[in-house]
């Protein structure tokens, strides 16, 4: 059972279900030239918030060892989830400005009005990843499934070559499954990892 927090603004309502700490395992799938890559690894991924319009992101993954242990890091992410909407006055930014004006809190209603044709909310997701790639995702929440694919990817002069990627998370008998879907080291979009995960917290 989750208990929605009672304090959580308006915009985080859609992606409510995805608050807490996830841990679990999954499976690694991914050729690449003359190499495939495959095995298990351990992960675990925490959505939080903090009082404003998004989610904190982050997660970790490791090689799972045979003993059911943590091997290797593989990478780790951090990052920020929210609705798309336009910035407004009332909002901070950028960099450490404040807020021009003040206004009421944004409403359930306010939110209503960003519902997309397909009964859903369009979400922008920005992610940063220890091995020097940034990227920016676009996609929907449609109730228990998020759909995103990036819009941006830029890499650090030291990265390994990664260009685009794609992310399908859902909620399933309350274990948080997800899917992830990338085109690097030469290769097209293809299937790259996924993994089952329960809450944790």
């Amino acid at each position: 059972m989750f208990d929605l927090p009672t304090d959580l603004p308006a915009d985080l309502v859609p992606l409510s279900w995805l608050l807490g700490v996830w841990e679990g395992t999954g499976v690694i799938d991914y050729t690449a030239g003359e190499t495939h890559h495959s095995g298990e690894f351990a992960h675990r991924v925490s959505f939080s918030h903090d009082g404003g319009p998004y989610l904190n992101y982050s997660a970790n993954a490791w090689l799972a060892q045979p003993d059911g242990g943590l091997g290797a890091p593989l990478v780790a992410e951090t990052g920020f989830w929210r609705l798309v909407r336009p910035a407004t006055d009332a909002d901070p930014g950028p960099g450490l400005l404040p807020a021009l004006e003040s206004g009421p809190a944004r409403t359930a209603d306010d939110v209503e009005t960003l519902r997309n044709a397909e009964g859903g909310f369009d979400i922008e997701v920005s992610l940063a990843h220890s091995d020097g790639v940034s990227e920016v995702y676009l996609g929907q929440v449609r109730g228990p499934r998020i759909d995103i694919a990036t819009d941006f990817v830029v890499r650090t002069a030291g990265a390994k070559e990664y260009s685009a990627a794609s992310r399908m998370y859902g909620l399933v008998e309350g274990h948080l499954l997800w899917a992830w879907d990338i085109a690097a080291l030469g290769q097209e979009l293809a299937s790259h990892a996924s993994a089952r995960l329960a809450r944790a917290d």
